[in-house]
């Protein structure tokens, strides 16, 4: 929000400058984000008259103009076609500084000295947009009733300072010059001057005679105020209005849409102006749209409409989207004569939608959105008319018609000043608290107990809490005393959840991986980057109803496209070794399209990249979280999945069931994201199953009294037997003795057959109530080399 000093004088007379106004509302709830001082650095500007004007005689392109000053008459050189004599013009002299720095002195053209400069409005540092054109391409020309020799920044509001507020949605009514001013009368407890309102309605006839208003869909609009403007003449809007509107980032288009922007960056009110001669039927229906209808609205687009979205139509057709933008077929043209002026409040949550499902969003969408005080209609459209009456722009016609048919409830709360203090940790006066009340607008009744109504605009005053915020902002919160709490304080504990994530997170950190974060929303094509087949869940995607943009139009279903990217971020930085993970969410579809809420995940995701690293080591790390978590009987099998290589990866499971996946990127995948020939091991776990598989308990066992028996095994198999079948095997025949297995070398090479590869274990036996013998631990041994020929057809090497 852009506060414009120079237009809040208008309802407060401020004494302090705009940086103390700004750390004084700041500490008041208002965050001030900036000042700005518009046209300070400009001087040396006067209001000149021009006497003659004449042909440069060296130069076809130049005129020579005699410029009256009031104390001198000045020679000045002007390339601009758009003045005559007696035009009031501005003058920059000898010595002056106009906008962006600009210097201005003495200059010589072809044998003719120009002593100064005829300033354009750019020059000034104005927008020149709501100009006529040979404003925009020439000079500025003043009114006739300028005062010549009069310093341009007297004469006209040039300088101004402009705040710029970061408001917050529960104060919608600040959204304004008012709703600014308000606050900063109670801050500075000073008096609040309202626009006293009189109008003249000069136009022919009652309204009532000439337009009917019907809400048909009340529960989307509050209020209807309509007024009709006869006789009027569209153009520009004199300079006094442009600047304003500029100063709070507002374009000047023409008066009477610069009238209903004035009013509502004034009062906080957004206004329409329709054409009154294209409303067929001279009736304005407030409605939800039909399906199937459309309309082009302003800024040139064909729109298709839904029945959620709210319309202002006439007995055939719409004419505007309510609360956002209107339509061509209504639009205020130059050759426009009678205007119908809508003050409206709409349902904020559906305007909100609306603008959602349309992608559109406007200043009047914005307030709206957050909200609006239906008391306030009426005033804005008498304000507009009184402002188009005193611009002599048109004649409002007599009356006006005002459709309320729910008039909202105001909110009366009990002033429990005990309970605000012990809430506040203060001990203010009963007095002192109905003194701030007072300045904030409210209302207070004295009887047997203390009422306090709220102001019509304040919406968010709802309870006690509320009014105890707004005592305590007033008041100071610098004058609280800082207190210790007095009631003793329970020690939080941390959830299963958060537990296990951030110990998870600490071992791959200490693995040396680091955390990254995704978006959750992406673009489709990334799934079929990773070759996920169509009949595959993840490639059920739930689609984004108004995406930004088409990379960023669905919900994930898996984490393994957004870790694959960042690897490959990483190799195109030259990076030699990247070990990344994530934690995050991804989303399923119970049905689509949507019926109900998708069914959430939160899946774990490693990505492993470098020369020294292959598929055993990622299937290290995950092991080390398993053993971390006391995750029993954690089983690796051979799989086939779409992302990954056929021969270099496997799912892992936990009692049957299948927990993730770990392998090699596929050649392909790696093709698709340009990383050929690079070796990439991913993996993704469903963290959700591998927390409700873990284990806190610590179980302690007695030191074993007995010593272990140790052997070595080494076993020539074939290529495609899975090590963890084998590891499996051993198991089952060697129960309860095997206290341990390791897996501590894979061989292929010298002395092993082709297509053979030679996988040692060390085994560790003991038993817990006697010391072994040789002989049991060489039965076991025979039974472990029987069952590995038998099942998986190895022989036991021997050299």
């Amino acid at each position: 929000m852009l506060f414009s000093m120079n237009w809040a004088k208008d309802f407060i007379n401020i004494k302090d400058d705009a940086e103390s106004i700004a750390k004084k509302l700041t500490m008041v709830g208002f965050n001030a984000a900036s000042v700005e001082h518009l046209g300070k650095e400009i001087k040396g500007v006067f209001i000149g008259q021009i006497l003659e004007i004449t042909n440069h005689p060296e130069a076809d392109r130049l005129r020579i103009a005699k410029v009256d000053i009031k104390d001198r008459i000045l020679t000045i050189i002007t390339a601009a076609k758009n003045i005559k004599k007696g035009d009031k013009v501005v003058v920059a002299v000898p010595g002056a500084e106009l906008f962006n720095g600009k210097k201005i002195g003495k200059m010589e053209f072809y044998g003719v000295v120009s002593e100064g400069m005829l300033c354009s409005a750019s020059e000034l540092g104005m927008d020149d947009h709501g100009l006529p054109e040979e404003m925009r391409e020439g000079l500025l020309i003043l009114p006739q009733d300028a005062p010549v020799g009069a310093d341009f920044k007297e004469y006209f509001p040039l300088e101004d300072s402009v705040i710029e507020f970061e408001l917050t949605p529960n104060r919608p009514d600040c959204f304004s010059i008012l709703g600014i001013a308000r606050e900063i009368a109670a801050v500075y407890n000073e008096k609040l001057e309202y626009p006293s309102i009189s109008l003249k309605e000069e136009g022919s006839g009652e309204i009532h005679k000439k337009i009917k208003i019907d809400i048909k869909d009340k529960d989307l609009c509050f209020r209807y105020v309509a007024r009709i403007i006869e006789d009027i003449k569209v153009g520009p809007s004199p300079l006094w209005l442009q600047r304003r509107l500029q100063a709070c980032g507002v374009r000047p288009i023409n008066n009477i849409v610069d009238v209903t922007n004035y009013v509502m960056l004034e009062l906080g009110q957004p206004l329409h102006a329709f054409d009154y001669e294209k409303i067929k039927g001279r009736e304005i229906i407030v409605r939800r749209a039909q399906k199937g209808e459309t309309i082009k609205t302003l800024d040139g687009r064909l729109r298709e409409l839904n029945e959620e979205i709210l319309v202002i139509a006439d007995k055939e057709r719409p004419l505007a989207i309510a609360g956002i933008m209107g339509g061509e077929n209504s639009e205020i043209k130059e050759n426009t004569k009678t205007v119908l002026l809508e003050s409206a409040v709409f349902y904020g949550p559906n305007i909100r939608r609306t603008g959602r499902t349309l992608g559109l969003r406007t200043e009047a969408s914005v307030r709206f959105e957050k909200g609006l005080d239906p008391e306030i209609a009426l005033l804005a459209s008498e304000r507009a008319c009184e402002l188009i009456e005193k611009l002599g722009i048109g004649r409002v016609a007599k009356g006006y018609i005002d459709v309320y048919p729910n008039p909202q409830e105001k909110v009366r709360l009990k002033l429990d000043y005990d309970k605000i203090n012990k809430l506040l940790g203060t001990n203010i006066p009963l007095e002192k608290m109905i003194e701030i009340l007072v300045k904030l607008n409210f209302k207070v009744e004295k009887n047997d107990e203390i009422y306090v109504e709220a102001p019509s605009y304040r919406k968010d005053i709802t309870c006690t809490a509320d009014i105890a915020e707004e005592i305590a902002r007033v008041y100071g919160y610098d004058n609280i005393p800082s207190s210790l709490p007095s009631n003793i304080s329970t020690i939080g504990k941390i959830k299963k959840f958060h537990r296990l994530k951030s110990k998870i997170e600490n071992i791959l950190i200490c693995n040396g991986f680091s955390e990254v974060y995704n978006y959750s929303i992406i673009n489709p094509k990334m799934m079929d980057m990773v070759k996920a087949p169509e009949e595959h869940e993840h490639k059920r995607l739930i689609s984004i109803i108004n995406p930004l943009s088409e990379e960023m139009s669905v919900l994930r279903t898996t984490l393994i496209p957004g870790i694959v990217d960042v690897v490959k971020y990483n190799i195109n930085q030259k990076i030699d070794e990247v070990k990344v993970f994530e934690i995050g969410k991804t989303y399923h579809p119970k049905s689509l399209p949507l019926k109900e809420l998708p069914v959430e995940k939160t899946r774990i995701a490693l990505g492993l990249y470098g020369k020294d690293y292959d598929f055993y080591e990622i299937k290290r790390v995950l092991e080390t979280v398993f053993f971390a978590l006391r995750v029993k009987d954690a089983k690796f099998k051979k799989t086939e999945y779409y992302a990954l290589h056929p021969g270099r990866s496997a799912a892992f499971y936990i009692d049957d069931d299948l927990i993730g996946v770990v392998g090699e990127l596929h050649h392909d995948v790696a093709e698709n994201y340009c990383l050929e020939g690079k070796r990439i091991y991913v993996a993704e776990i469903d963290f959700d199953l591998l927390i409700e598989k873990s284990d806190e308990v610590i179980q302690y066992t007695p030191l074993p009294k007995f010593p272990p028996a140790e052997r070595d095994l080494a076993f020539v198999l074939d290529d495609d037997v899975p090590v963890a079948e084998v590891i499996e095997a051993i198991k089952e025949v060697s129960r309860p003795l095997l206290e341990r297995i390791e897996l501590f070398d894979i061989y292929k090479g010298e002395k092993i057959p082709a297509g053979k590869k030679s996988v040692a274990f060390s085994l560790t036996f003991r038993s817990y109530e006697r010391t072994l013998k040789d002989e049991e631990v060489n039965e076991l041994q025979e039974k472990i080399i029987s069952i590995v020929e038998e099942r998986f057809g190895g022989k036991l090497r021997e050299s």
